[in-house]
Order: C-alpha cells, then structure tokens, then sequence
C-alpha cells in the first residue's frame, strides 16, 4: 500500500470514529447532558478537570501555603542541598506576617547550643525525654501504604525524632528497625533453603524489596493477612508480633533499635480494643512496651468527625491491625467513647497512666476561648485537689492542619489557625497559673525552620509536622490520597495499590526523612544566632514582631492577639 492509499483509508477510518462518537454522544449516551449539546468537544472539559489536580501547582503562585519558596526549602532540605535564594524570593511572603527580632551583635552557629531536649510526664514513673523538638505527625499504616510508613520509621530511628503512629495503631511496619527481638511476643516463619537461595537470586537480578515480597509470598503463600508481616534481613525470617503471648513475655523496656513511638488512640481505640470493639488494658500495655507515650485523639484539624479510611484501604492486614472486616468503609465514632464529659476524659487519662506508667496527653482543636477553658479549669481543679490524673500535654491542631480525608464543608469553617491557638492555649494556662503542669504541641501547617521558631515564640513547646514530612517522603501534592477518587497516589505513598506502592523508594526516603528533619533542628540553630539567644527554650513572645496589612509594625503580642482574636467568654 503506498502513502497515498494509506492516508485514504486512515482519513476514512477517522471520518467513521468521530461519526460514531458524535453519535454515541448526542443520541445513546444518557449520563452528560453537557455531551448532548456538545458532542466529543465536550469531553474536554472532563480532560481539564482531570489535568488540574496533578498539575495546578505547577502554575502560578502557590495559594496553600505562604509561598512557593517553602515548598521549595522542603524538597531542597529533605535532599540535603544548599538552601539559598538569589537576588529576592521567587514569590516573597503575603502581609500580614510575623517578623523575628534579630540581634545587632549575632552569635556564630556553633555557639548555639544542640539541646533541643523536651521533658514530657516528669511526674510520671516513665517521662519521655524527647531529644529533638520535632516529631513526625500522626499519620496511620493505612492511610499510609505500608511501604511509606516504613520509610517514615526508618528516617525517624535515623534522625533520633519520634514518630507519631496515627490511630491506625502500632502496625508491623512499625517494627521494621527491630531486630533485636525476643521470640516469645513474635509469630516467626522461616523459609527452606531453596526458597532462601531463590530470594537471593532476585535480589541480585532485581532489588531488595522484590526480593523481600518474593520471599514472604514464598513462605506465606495464600496466607491473606501476608502483609502484616515482615521481612527480617538479619535472620532471614519474616515475624509479627503476637499480640495474644502473655504481658510477661513482652519487653519491660522500649527496645533501642525502635524509633520513639507516641501511640495514639482515637474513638476507634485502634491498636487498644478486644474483639467486641471495647477498651482492652492488657492488649495496650503491650503496646506501650514499644512506645514512649501516648496521644487521645479528641479532635484533628478539620476532622471533627472522627477518622475516615475508604473500604479500598482497608486491606486484609489494615483489617488484622484494626480488629474489622476488610475492605468496608472505616470511620470512627465522632466522640472518643470515654470523653462524655472532662471529668470521665480525665478519669480515663489517669488510668492509661498507671497502665503504661508514661505521659498522656490529648489532641484537640481550638476555635475560641472556650475550647480550652474546660480543660483547664479541671487541670486547676485537680492540681489544687493533689490529684495526677490530668493530662501531660496538649497537642493543640491547628484548624488547616491534619485534615487528612475530611469532609471539605469543614476544612475552612473549623478551628483557628495554629498561631492563634497556641497563643490562646498558653494564655489560659498561664491564667490558671497551670502552664508548668502540661507541654503544648504545636500541630498545623508547620513546613520550614522559621514557622517553628514562630509558634514556639507564642508558647509551644513541641511539634508535629505532617505535611512537611510527607513531602520529603515523595509526595508531590496531587491530592489523591483519600481513595476516593478512581485515582491514587502517584508516588505510592499514600496507596493501598499493590502495583504503586511496591515500587516506592523505602530507603532513599527513608534518608530524605531523616535529612529533613536534620535540616529543619540546623536551620533553627541559624535563626536562634541571628537572634542572639543560645537555646530554643529562650525564644518567646518579646523576640518577634508582627506587620500588619497597612505595613504598620507591632512588638507587643499581646496587643497584636487582642486585637486578632477578641475573643472572650461567650456571653449568651
């Protein structure tokens, strides 16, 4: 056939497809009516609206966040590169903003000292001494492929921060950095000698992780709870912990060889229920054995309705962790089941600390002055009373922060941003003259070194970040992780699906992890030298300043809240 009979018939053939689509289109088809009165044109539109979410961060200025720059010293951190910009920022930061207090004779970065210890519980048998001010946020084995969080565990037992498990529970995955096990609180299976010659071969033909999956499917075979096992590369084993071995046979102590683990416990009592769904106290003493201290959940930024995970993530070993039938939508209770009132919280707060003899604290979200006045007025009560069972620390979410997969009517109508609740958390507790019994955490929308600085100055003590370690765990914002959508997450992050998530780089991001946060703890020490002060713990309200919209500047921060928030007791 020469070119020219060739080009006859593909024209034809195109004539006859466009024919038929139009067809198809604006007579059979009955599901668009945009295609009826525009046939095939019309389908551009759900092309655009497919395009947008994966590529809107690409163009224009960065809308979420202050500035394109943060997101940009984020990836750059987390890949340990310089973090230095030319001749101005690319899109400088919106008014108005804070501003730090530099000081005229600066200190060098090597006279500023590297304790950025917190002391959490000091009254309790076991404090937990943190050794960096920064933990990774909570984010559950779950929602989180299995792949991602044992990157996140990974980087944290690196870089020496904790990890925050999420109410997904204390997974397997978890375990990934433990080797130095005892047997007795572990379900080990060990593959032949043929099976162990043959996972070698992959490895050297292929990778580790396909070698790994290779082997566990080799060992397991159909076995469908196969992934809340894992690979052991000392022993050549693949284990799980025995969460029905006896209290005695676990570890008295938190193995060395674990990050730090703050367990948190939401309305579903993940990872703490028997199989009736009710509070179980031995099953979570035996996770406190691998934990330092442990998280309720009451509330997380915009997700006040407790938490979401679609049928498609909940997997046959999702489903193990959880105590629940696999693949059904998963969503918790919107009141945490022993919060019916301050009282019956802090009862409760008070027995989880003589179980676990380690701090408790609770997560929660601020909207006015009267979203903490409760649990401070009992916090004085029981102080003035000699009674302990009061919370060791609150984590204070800020209202745009940790909304994970929540409903959007909610994601900009609840809670206040960070700044503003620490600022009033602080002053109440202040107030109360209680500020020393408790450790505020900061949580919300916190990326780079200066926001840091900055929600300490008004009063944190402590941070979570969830967003920034994500992204310096590859995500690169296509907004798919709910699995709600027939998309998923691109980089195989915050999937469930087998074919994305097990190509995912545990170990290359496993470092960018640990780089970030080492970036973020060497950045702080920067900002605290240009402001002349020697530790963290000196950073406070009188070393910043605020500009407002009319570039007018202000010191005085209480004026600046005043005149922010003028919140007080609602009078009804």
């Amino acid at each position: 056939m020469d070119f020219d009979s060739f080009s006859i018939w593909f024209s034809l053939l195109f004539v006859f497809i466009m024919l038929g689509w139009y067809i198809h289109d604006k007579y059979v088809q009955r599901k668009h009516q945009l295609l009826v009165n525009y046939p095939i044109i019309g389908r551009l539109r759900f092309l655009f609206e497919e395009l947008r979410e994966p590529f809107r961060q690409y163009f224009g200025d960065e809308k979420f966040y202050e500035s394109k720059d943060k997101l940009d010293w984020v990836y750059k951190a987390s890949r340990d590169e310089p973090n230095y910009a030319s001749f101005s920022p690319s899109q400088p930061l919106p008014k108005p903003k804070f501003l730090l207090k530099h000081a005229q004779i600066v200190l060098n970065d090597n006279e500023v000292e590297d304790d950025f210890e917190v002391v959490f519980g000091a009254k309790r048998e076991n404090p937990y001494i943190a050794k960096s001010i920064i933990a990774r946020s909570a984010m559950s084995d779950g929602s989180i492929s299995p792949e991602g969080t044992r990157a996140f565990v990974k980087g944290a037992y690196m870089g020496g921060f904790a990890i925050n498990t999420g109410e997904g529970g204390l997974t397997s995955n978890f375990f990934t950095t433990h080797e130095d096990y005892d047997e007795s609180y572990m379900t080990i299976f060990e593959g032949s000698i043929v099976q162990k010659f043959i996972k070698k071969i992959i490895r050297k033909l292929f990778n580790g992780s396909l070698a790994a999956n290779a082997y566990l499917k080799m060992v397991l075979k159909n076995d469908p709870e196969i992934e809340s096992y894992t690979f052991d590369e000392k022993t050549k084993r693949v284990h799980r912990v025995n969460w029905y071995a006896p209290l005695k046979a676990f570890p008295k102590e938190v193995p060395k060889d674990m990050p730090d683990i703050i367990f948190q416990i939401s309305s579903g009592l993940y990872g703490a229920r028997d199989l009736k769904g009710n509070f179980d106290p031995i099953r979570y003493q035996k996770v406190m054995s691998f934990c330092k201290m442990t998280e309720i959940k009451i509330a997380q930024g915009a997700k006040q309705t407790g938490g979401k995970l679609v049928g498609s993530k909940v997997t046959e070993a999702i489903a193990y962790y959880r105590g629940v039938e696999p693949y059904n939508d998963l969503f918790s209770p919107n009141r945490f089941p022993h919060a019916n009132t301050v009282e019956e919280l802090f009862d409760f707060i008070g027995n989880l600390q003589r179980l676990s003899k380690k701090p408790v604290g609770i997560k929660i979200v601020i909207s006015d002055y009267e979203s903490i006045l409760p649990y401070v007025k009992e916090l004085k009560r029981r102080v003035d009373i000699g009674n302990e069972d009061y919370p060791d620390f609150f984590t204070i979410d800020g209202g745009r922060g940790g909304s994970a997969t929540a409903p959007i009517e909610l994601m900009e109508r609840v809670g206040l941003n960070i700044k503003n609740s620490i600022y009033i958390v602080n002053k109440v507790l202040e107030d109360y003259n209680v500020r020393e019994r408790v450790k505020l955490v900061a949580s919300g929308k916190l990326l780079t070194p200066d926001d840091i600085v900055l929600v300490m100055a008004v009063g944190a003590d402590y941070v979570q970040i969830a967003r920034g370690f994500m992204m310096s765990a590859g995500c690169i914002r296509a907004r798919y992780c709910s699995g709600t959508t027939k998309h998923q997450c691109p980089v195989g992050l915050a999937t469930q699906d087998k074919s994305k998530r097990r190509k995912y780089f545990v170990n290359k991001h496993s470092s960018y992890v640990r780089d970030y946060h080492k970036n973020l703890l060497k950045s702080i020490k920067g900002i605290l030298a240009i402001m002349g002060l020697k530790n963290i713990r000196q950073v406070d309200k009188h070393k910043i300043m605020f500009l407002d919209k009319d570039s007018k500047v202000h010191d005085n921060m209480d004026s600046v809240f005043g005149k922010i928030l003028d919140i007080s007791k609602d009078i009804k």
